[in-house]
């Protein structure tokens, strides 16, 4: 057993922990914060995509002891009073359908917006698209997860 200590959604989080928990156990069941998904647990899904120190990351991949002193945002944290402008662009595209992708989708897409303006890149649809090789949806045919993904790359 380990104690983890790491800063979740802005607030300062501690636990014993055993060494081979990953992240995502960590955050689901010992934070309860159960927006971040499990769909595979072989990192090939990215429904269990989170922010570890500002860049996006596969929970299921990662043991929570490597997380210690992190800053970790979840999508219960990118709110800020008023949906994130990626939440807002998903709703307004409908760019989900069952929602069980949805959490790790606009997990990406923040992260794939922030890396993008940040290198002064232009995220076209074709960008999109190959950003998205590592995140599953079985419903939408992504069509309207890429719409979305760029509505809020204008607005952020």
């Amino acid at each position: 057993m380990s104690t983890v200590s790491m800063t979740v959604n802005g607030k300062a989080v501690s636990a014993d922990v055993e060494d081979r928990t990953l992240l995502v156990d960590y955050i689901r069941e010992h934070l309860r914060l159960t927006g971040t998904h499990v769909g595979c647990d072989t990192s090939q899904c990215g429904t269990c995509v989170i922010h570890v120190d500002g860049k996006a990351v596969k929970s299921c991949s990662m043991l929570a002891a490597a997380a210690e002193g992190a800053e970790v945002t979840t999508i219960e944290g990118v709110a800020n009073g008023d949906l994130h402008p990626m939440q807002r662009a998903f709703n307004d595209n409908h760019g989900l359908q069952c929602g069980f992708c949805t959490p790790g989708m606009i997990m990406s897409g923040i992260d794939m917006v922030n890396r993008y303006k940040a290198e002064g890149r232009t995220l076209d649809e074709a960008a999109i698209r190959h950003e998205l090789e590592g995140n599953i949806c079985r419903c939408t045919g992504y069509h309207n997860i890429v719409k979305s993904i760029a509505q809020a790359a204008s607005e952020m």
